[in-house]
């Protein structure tokens, strides 16, 4: 079996507050990108086996790994070799790692036919990780809570062109999180996203944007490049670092 994990942006990105359990909720729009994507294969194996190539990951404890101990747990699965090739950059804010948990999840459930239904997936992609449970649909969806409340959204950006500028810059999430300032928005971004994307560029933000750029300079000279080579909008998406534009074809 061949999977195709593939990554998301973040149109828009506010941190409302911090709950007493560390996390923080949230409000953005998450949407796929289909042409930014990790290959997965899952095949029988005597033994569980979990290989990469590509972009170097740890072996031992990637999410792939911790998808597969779940079901394992749950379902008791037979044991597979899995190998992933990984293209989508690491700490860049496009959801990779979580795609490819969520993946293995719906993966396995169709290699061994399980029958899981699309709501336990999520909850059980949500073990993984905040993003994971976006991935088991993989449509645009409003984000809310920790990640784990989604609304379908309708949005379709297929007649734009959308880049994705790598600066090879790695965030931690963990990081970027200790120094945000929660604030609540005076406009829900589920509203703000409706109005022509020409206007986004006022009213949709990035919380995260202010800090990261201070400490990285290159990132918001990649956003202000993109808006002087025509982009209707541009964005860091998720935590950082990647920065993305939307140009008209």
């Amino acid at each position: 079996m061949i999977l195709y994990p593939n990554a998301k942006i973040n149109l828009g990105l506010n941190v409302e507050s911090k709950r007493s359990d560390g996390y923080h909720n949230i409000s953005s729009i998450f949407y796929p990108i289909y042409d930014c994507f990790d290959v997965l294969e899952i095949v029988d194996s005597n033994s569980f086996l979990f290989t990469s190539s590509g972009i170097c990951i740890s072996g031992s404890n990637n999410l792939c790994v911790k998808a597969y101990n779940l079901l394992k747990i749950k379902f008791n699965i037979p044991a597979v070799h899995i190998h992933l090739h990984k293209k989508i950059p690491i700490g860049a804010g496009l959801g990779g790692g979580s795609a490819d948990g969520a993946f293995v999840l719906k993966g396995l459930n169709n290699f061994f036919k399980l029958n899981i239904t699309n709501k336990l997936l999520e909850d059980l992609a949500l073990e993984l990780g905040a993003d994971c449970p976006f991935f088991i649909q993989n449509r645009p969806k409003y984000v809310s809570g920790i990640g784990d409340l989604m609304e379908d959204i309708k949005l379709d950006l297929s007649k734009y062109e959308i880049q994705l500028i790598d600066s090879s810059i790695h965030i931690n999430t963990k990081d970027a999180y200790s120094n945000i300032v929660p604030k609540n928005q005076k406009l829900k971004l589920s509203r703000l996203i409706k109005k022509p994307i020409r206007l986004w560029k006022d009213l949709v933000t990035n919380d995260f944007e202010q800090d990261v750029f201070k400490n990285y300079p290159k990132l918001s000279k990649v956003k202000e490049t993109l808006y002087a080579q025509g982009a209707i909008f541009s964005s860091m998406t998720g935590t950082g670092s990647v920065i993305y534009g939307i140009f008209k074809r």
